[in-house]
């Protein structure tokens, strides 16, 4: 008898050498797509004109005459219409939970996601959210997504609402509006009250509570820490309700093509949600989390059968995620030089702050190290980002190199000398290049100045250095809006249309693969997702044109039409008609086979 590993081999060999070497049984793949581009992101096989499936994973890549033959009698026939299918995109960091949140609060987004460019536009939509249902039903007013780099006052300013224009909204039920960034928020006098933040109350550890002109009384703007007091203000949710707001928040990400969504800093009770959500088998996209490190030393459910790099049902828990500063868009990062236009009250040398002392991060990282925790890192700030660097190589030279792929997530102001540290320890850089949309004009003018803002997300300085990299949204920062993270770290443009940085734009089939096969590496996943190859997940993506094939000028004009999971529709756009079938194409859908249908 032929021993197992052998037997595995030879398998996995037969598979890998694709459709001809390959015989499979006569009833055919479940699913042949065809009818259009094919954009792998397969550096051996770029291109193909289709590929089959058979159990959710895909059999054969190849010219539609060579993948023609793998079609039997039970085998559903699926026409591209000329459309374009990639592999399904990867989130490398987001929040998926949140991204539910900010569905049932009052959109507070500035365009093109939003209304909101003015205080007077806020004041107006957090009223019409008091009438609603949501308000009268928790007590509570909620707001998401202000950013005051586009809120402007009566008099052109641009700056965050104070504790007086919200009392004006009301005064007797608490007004809660978070900022975009998800590091500062405002609040209203009752909200204040709720949080037990008065005349007298210290600033927090990692945290600032912002004050009105006598340095004393809080004028409504808490940073950081700081506004953590304010969750005692909100509604406590049932089981449902919380398992209703994760779901909402994955129906979005599948709306923009995603076929994995991370849960990135997962609190306990996020996480018990994901987990019930999973043993309930209501998951149609995989979701992997990474609790919070910053604020505990035991972050939840590393020790239970969802940790490791298996899913169940959907769902694992990758490893852990440490902040070790704030906002740089919200001028909370940690720089290792002063902010070009520091905050209202602050000195000129102001450069942010840490969260974390260098000993505590230091203790952190060695732990995961030492645990085997994947590391997801928050570093915005270069100084922040050195404290990490620094305590790396510490962890590394007590416990050796190992294959850790540890994240800096969103290296954002990275120095080159950095990025040489972290290509030698190994960390991965995943940049937030959608700033340079939806902050490059407010970094040149305020918080870096027009040098520093140049460098803001180098991913061309990273990719010189062979490195891989990975582009991610932060959802709910912005919208898990896929097609922007690829027009960004193309083009680089920003809102008022100037590029920030020509010499850190990337091609458009890097920035294709910074969100699919570099994605998949980084969560440790590449041999099974991250391109469309024999052997891995039917994991896809239909969009209405190929981004290699537009002007790169016009990637953001790009739909998504379709995404599959597994083979089977989890998204389709709603004015997107059923293709006609294909010649001889049967009409009905087999007994056992995937199916097509959005409504499944």
């Amino acid at each position: 008898m032929m021993p197992r590993r052998l037997l595995c081999s030879l398998a996995a060999a037969a598979l890998a050498a694709g459709p001809a070497a390959t015989a499979w049984p006569q009833q055919g793949a479940d699913l042949i797509y065809a009818g259009g581009d094919i954009v792998t992101v397969n550096d051996a096989q770029p291109v193909a004109e289709a590929v089959a499936v058979t159990a959710g994973k895909i059999v054969a890549v190849g010219s539609r005459d060579e993948i023609m033959k793998h079609r039997g009698a039970s085998t559903r026939m699926v026409n591209l219409n000329g459309k374009t299918m990639v592999p399904g995109f990867i989130d490398a960091h987001g929040h998926a939970f949140l991204v539910g949140f900010q569905a049932v609060s009052a959109n507070l987004l500035p365009p093109p996601d939003g209304k909101t460019s003015s205080i007077a536009a806020l004041q107006r939509i957090l009223r019409e959210y008091a009438a609603g249902p949501v308000a009268k039903r928790y007590g509570i007013v909620i707001g998401f997504g202000y950013d005051d780099a586009q809120l402007q006052d009566a008099n052109g300013l641009r700056r965050h609402p104070t504790r007086q224009e919200l009392d004006a909204v009301s005064k007797g039920l608490p007004v809660i509006v978070i900022h975009q960034s998800g590091h500062l928020a405002a609040a209203n006098s009752k909200a204040l009250e709720v949080a037990g933040i008065q005349l007298d109350t210290p600033n927090p550890k990692g945290g600032v509570i912002r004050r009105e002109a006598d340095g004393k009384t809080p004028n409504g703007v808490l940073e950081e820490t700081a506004w953590f007091g304010l969750l005692q203000a909100l509604p406590r949710l049932s089981g449902v309700e919380m398992q209703s707001m994760a779901l909402a928040g994955l129906q979005l990400y599948s709306r923009y093509g995603y076929t994995t969504a991370q849960e990135g800093r997962a609190t306990a009770a996020q996480q018990d949600t994901w987990m019930a959500l999973s043993e309930a088998g209501k998951l149609k996209l995989d979701v992997v989390s990474y609790p919070d490190f910053t604020l505990t030393d035991s972050p939840p459910g590393l020790d239970g059968p969802f940790a490791g790099r298996d899913y169940r049902r959907h769902f694992r828990i990758g490893g852990v995620k440490l902040s070790l500063d704030g906002s740089p868009q919200g001028k909370t990062a940690w720089l290792s030089r002063p902010y070009f236009r520091p905050p209202a009250g602050a000195p000129r040398n102001y450069r942010g702050y840490s969260t974390l002392t260098d000993e505590e991060a230091a203790e952190r990282i060695d732990k995961a190290y030492a645990m085997g925790w994947q590391l997801l890192v928050h570093t915005n700030g270069d100084a922040a980002s050195d404290q990490m660097i620094s305590a790396m190589r510490d962890a590394v030279a007590k416990h050796g190199a190992r294959d850790h792929r540890s994240v800096m997530i969103h290296a954002q102001t990275v120095r080159e000398d950095q990025l040489d540290s972290m290509r030698e320890l190994g960390i991965l850089p995943s940049f937030f290049g959608m700033h340079t949309f939806y902050w490059g004009d407010w970094h040149r003018e305020e918080t870096l100045g027009p040098v520093r803002a140049e460098r803001i997300s180098p991913a061309m300085s990273a990719l010189r250095r062979g490195m891989r990299f990975t582009q991610h949204h932060d959802a709910p920062v912005a919208f898990p809006d896929s097609i922007r993270i690829l027009s960004a770290a193309v083009t680089r443009r920003s809102r008022s249309g100037d590029i920030l940085g020509a010499d850190q734009r990337i091609p458009v089939d890097v920035a294709l693969k910074s969100i699919t096969l570099w994605a998949a590496y980084q969560h440790f996943e590449e041999d099974s997702k991250g391109s469309i190859e024999a052997g891995k997940l039917a994991d896809f993506v239909v969009l209405s044109n190929s981004p290699l094939k537009v002007d790169p000028e016009k990637l953001s004009t790009l739909k998504v039409i379709e995404t599959i999971k597994e083979g089977r529709t989890i998204y389709r756009a709603p004015a997107t008609k059923r293709p006609a079938p294909e010649q001889g194409e049967r009409r009905r859908r087999p007994s056992g086979s995937p199916s097509n249908s959005p409504a499944e």
